[in-house]
């Protein structure tokens, strides 16, 4: 799910990469092997059910398989960082460490974590949007068991009662988008806030065009807000989007006040709520014939912060690779709507969990958003979220709207 930004957290942290040099170090560990390794600490944010029973049952059959016990803290997610921050200057920071996908390279260029590789570890099989998305410098941090990303979502009985197919170009999701919305109903609801969540959700579309967050005044990605512009324009989305939440998304959904949306798998224990609603899921549109959907990649990495104790240090990477385990990911990725992150897996999952056919296709494909900017990119996603609050709330057109955001 899209993540609580460090950026804020980490200004003016000028002393930062000297504080988490040493973040694993408990002051009066043992320096080399020979430490006690019979039990970890844990720290992660899944602290809402039911995320949080289940990643408890994982933790623990891995905790079993070791012969370990596990003494494990969750936090609210917007204070995960500051939790990190706080135990990296008490120098209590745990033996395992849970970050939302786009940190960890922030983290990791602290000098805090431990590279998963030293220790056994590797991502042999993993898509390589996951690789990316837990990889710093040529070497390995984090790994993800199971991720998400975002498609969309149509009611199958308003597409069919208009006589509408799935969109597939995006020529044919305004056609269907207009079509489809009448009183007291939109054709298509999306979040288009000014956060970290908007800039997430206009990703499929500036990245399936192949636009770019290296130049953000390309034509791709103008033609991406073009989009998003006609469909506020036309009245086919609501031009609340400005203000809308993926969850205020997902209600108009349910409440059948929109007939698409783009969002997430995370949404689908609301809606299997709301029995009434049929819904299917296809891939993002494409601009242009022969281009491939590529959306952003979602999901949390289990990391390994430095240890002066490298017993307990290669046990907690030991943790890690059992967290990744087949059977592990599939047991979350049935449990949690989520995909799993080992490819071999994928065609079994499919099979078990049909509706998220569409999510685990768009998944091969999914890019991290770090990928390419590394610890810049809170400073891309700032300028995108903001160039989409212009254009749909016309203050700019989608040719300016990116040089407005960026002062140019």
């Amino acid at each position: 799910m899209i993540s609580k930004r460090i950026t804020a957290l980490l200004a003016g942290a000028t002393a930062l990469p000297l504080l988490l040099a040493a973040c694993g170090d408990s002051g009066d560990s043992p320096s080399a092997s020979g430490g006690d390794v019979s039990s970890l600490t844990v720290l992660d944010y899944y602290n809402n059910e039911p995320d949080n029973a289940l990643v408890q049952k994982g933790l623990d059959g891995c905790a079993t398989k070791l012969g370990i016990s596990i003494q494990r803290e969750t936090v609210p997610g917007d204070t995960l960082i500051q939790k990190v921050l706080q135990q990296a200057s008490s120098k209590t920071l745990p033996d395992v460490l849970m970050l939302d996908n786009p940190d960890v390279q922030q983290i990791a260029a602290t000098g805090a974590l431990a590279p998963l590789n030293d220790m056994g570890v590797t991502a042999e099989g993993f898509a390589q949007g996951i690789v990316d998305a837990g990889s710093y410098d040529g070497k390995l941090y984090g790994l993800a068991p199971v991720v998400n990303t975002i498609a969309l979502f149509y009611n199958t009985q308003m597409l069919t009662e208009a006589g509408v197919q799935p969109p597939k170009t995006w020529d044919e999701l305004k056609a269907a988008a207009k079509k489809l919305t009448k009183p007291g109903r939109y054709g298509i609801a999306f979040n288009a806030n000014a956060t970290y969540e908007g800039a997430w959700q206009f990703l499929p579309a500036m990245w399936t065009n192949g636009g770019d967050e290296t130049d953000l005044t390309s034509p791709q990605v103008t033609e991406a807000l073009q989009l998003w512009t006609d469909l506020v324009q036309s009245g086919s989305a609501s031009k609340s989007v400005v203000n809308w939440t993926q969850g205020d998304a997902k209600d108009q959904f349910a409440a059948g006040k929109a007939a698409m949306m783009v969002n997430g798998p995370w949404q689908i224990p609301s809606l299997q709520s709301t029995p009434a609603v049929k819904w299917g899921v296809v891939q993002f549109p494409v601009n242009k014939a022969g281009q491939t959907p590529v959306a952003p990649l979602g999901g949390e990495a289990w990391t390994v912060p430095l240890n002066k104790d490298q017993a307990k240090q290669q046990k907690a990477a030991d943790f890690v690779k059992c967290l990744t385990s087949d059977e592990n990911e599939l047991t979350w990725a049935k449990a949690r709507f989520t995909v799993p992150t080992r490819t071999a897996l994928l065609d079994t999952y499919v099979k078990n969990v049909p509706s998220m056919a569409a999510f685990t296709e768009q998944v091969k494909n999914a890019r991290s958003r770090t990928g390419k900017l590394g610890e810049k990119w809170p400073d891309a996603a700032k300028v995108i979220y903001q160039a989409v609050q212009l254009a749909l709330t016309g203050k700019a057109s989608p040719q300016d709207a990116f040089k407005q955001a960026s002062g140019g």
